[in-house]
């Protein structure tokens, strides 16, 4: 007996895009937010990575859940670019200045930064230490906001406006998140006397770990 499922796939953002007004200019910095040093593109493979060295199964989590909805974010970056766009005239692109893009590019979207740098993973680290990692997160997630802000600083369209606000309210939720996720690393380290010595290397870390806790 041969059975069937009907699988249904829906292609939707995690925020809508309906952008009615096409505008090269204001392209040509949301870019920033795909493939510049700070953007969508860099914090999904950050946190990626970054994952399968963390010894924590709920941090290890949070890592995976924050880097699977980059991905959505790269989404809605991608969107907002390929509709600000769409239709333009080659006098509109290079009156905006886009026709550099253009001429390597044609509309298509490619990670780039504002400045016109193409995307590097260079932009990212992942050390392999718990709390090294989560402190970059957390800047990370504070870089992504400010330049969040100084996209509204510039941008005027509330077709633009809705989805970036969105985008950086969920940078603030990911800072609290990882913030979580450094104390929780800490106080699972603090036991283990990580802030004294580092056993993998020291050898006297008992004789260490014992007269700090002496001390307190």
């Amino acid at each position: 007996m041969i059975c069937y499922v009907q699988v249904r796939y829906d292609i939707k953002l995690q925020y809508p895009v309906r952008i009615k007004t096409p505008n090269a200019k204001t392209a040509k910095y949301i870019i920033s937010q795909l493939g510049g040093p700070d953007g969508e593109l860099a914090a999904s493979l950050r946190y990626m990575n970054q994952r399968y060295s963390m010894k924590l199964d709920k941090v290890k989590g949070v890592l995976t859940d924050i880097s699977t909805e980059e991905l959505a974010h790269v989404e809605i970056i991608s969107a907002i670019v390929y509709q600000l766009t769409q239709g333009l005239t080659p006098e509109q692109i290079k009156e905006a200045g886009f026709d550099t893009y253009f001429v390597d590019h044609t509309l298509g979207v490619y990670p780039q930064s504002a400045a016109g740098a193409p995307f590097t993973a260079a932009y990212f680290q992942s050390k392999g230490d718990p709390i090294t990692d989560l402190t970059e997160d957390l800047a990370a997630e504070q870089k992504a906001r400010t330049t969040y802000d100084n996209i509204l600083r510039l941008c005027d369209d509330p077709d633009v406006r809705d989805p970036i606000k969105f985008l950086r309210q969920r940078e603030i939720v990911h800072f609290q998140r990882f913030g979580e996720a450094l104390r929780a690393v800490q106080e699972d380290l603090d036991t283990k006397n990580f802030y004294c010595c580092n056993p993998s290397y020291d050898c006297g870390c008992g004789r260490a770990a014992n007269r700090m806790r002496k001390m307190r």
